[in-house]
């Protein structure tokens, strides 16, 4: 990078602020230029230092970092990536901050793992998140579903995501009637989140949202999310399958994966690539369009990181490329099981 990445540190702990600080400080792309102790220090040092990016605690005094992050967005929405515990509270905290608008999420140090360990992709976060587009917080809107829709039975589809997918999925996954098409999804994301985060789906679908075990059928009004860590999630006959295998372009699970498993089906299908940092997918959704699938991919303008969309769409993958509030519709149509009729003109 041309200069280097301007990153204050917000945490209540002297001694994580004194171990994210080092770690960050070995890349020469990045300068820590403050640290904070609790929101009401860093909303000093913003308006003092006017960092590029923000690593936030989840619990801190005073005002816990969901709360601080709120009226980030609101007030001077910025880059913020969330450093968070491994409890159950932690990871539920994280998830609502990546909903609000957090561009990305790390983890504290569990016991037993050094922090060189647990930080080795802080560095990358952090100069991630410098070069994502951040929009302002705005209320997500209840949509009317459409109670009348009935998905090709046969149909699959496919959605891969990474940096920025937890608020693409749930734009997307909240407009999706009860009878959705048969859905897997893979978004890059660490062990401890998926579980969580498929139940936060399934709270605001009409879908049922699981994570994927081995062996689930795939049937209409089904969603299912990949379990990150030590699975690729692929298709086969008509069921979900966990493969134990190596990362693939440096994911597991890996997009790419999915869908060159989606593109052997013998099956309708529709594949749909999402924001995120990188190339995962981008084969895979080729082999998908050239196998006969419908394939979408989310524009530039609406991306949190438009790496996975661009390099899809420059390979030739993507047919349509649509802005985030148009792809569910898109979607629905695609996997209808006869074509939908058009609305009323008003």
């Amino acid at each position: 990078m041309s200069t280097p990445v301007r990153v204050l540190v917000v945490d209540d702990s002297a001694t994580m602020r004194s171990l994210i600080s080092a770690v960050l400080r070995r890349d020469p792309d990045i300068s820590v230029v403050g640290t904070a102790a609790d929101p009401l220090e860093a909303r000093a040092l913003i308006k003092e230092l006017n960092p590029d990016v923000i690593t936030l605690d989840v619990e801190m005094p005073n005002m816990n970092g969901l709360e601080f992050l709120e009226k980030i967005m609101r007030l001077r929405p910025m880059p913020v990536v969330m450093v968070s515990t491994l409890t159950q509270a932690g990871t539920d905290v994280t998830l609502a901050a990546l909903e609000v608008g957090a561009v990305d999420a790390v983890a504290k140090p569990a016991p037993g793992v050094s922090p060189q360990e647990a930080f080795a992709d802080l560095g990358e976060k952090v100069k991630i998140a410098a070069r994502s587009r951040v929009r302002p917080l705005e209320t997500r809107e209840a949509r009317a579903l459409d109670s009348g829709y009935r998905a090709d039975p046969d149909h699959i589809l496919a959605i891969g995501s990474s940096t920025g997918g937890v608020e693409a999925l749930l734009n997307i996954l909240s407009a999706f009637p009860a009878d959705c098409p048969a859905t897997v999804v893979t978004q890059h994301m660490p062990a401890s989140f998926t579980r969580s985060f498929a139940a936060r789906l399934d709270k605001i679908s009409a879908a049922t949202v699981t994570e994927a075990t081995d062996g689930a059928p795939l049937a209409p009004g089904r969603v299912y999310i990949a379990p990150g860590g030590e699975h690729h999630l692929e298709v086969s006959k008509g069921r979900c399958r966990l493969v134990a295998a190596d990362p693939v372009n440096g994911h597991r699970p890996s997009v790419d994966v999915l869908f060159h498993s989606v593109a052997s089906q013998a099956r309708p299908m529709t594949g749909v690539i999402l924001t995120g940092m990188g190339k995962d997918g981008a084969k895979g959704l080729l082999a998908m369009r050239q196998a006969g699938a419908r394939t979408l991919g989310q524009d530039e303008a609406t991306c949190v990181v438009y790496g996975m969309p661009r390099a899809a769409f420059e390979l030739g993958a993507v047919e349509r490329q649509l802005p985030l509030p148009r792809i569910a519709p898109a979607i629905l149509d695609l996997c209808a099981a006869s074509p939908r009729a058009p609305k009323p003109a008003i």
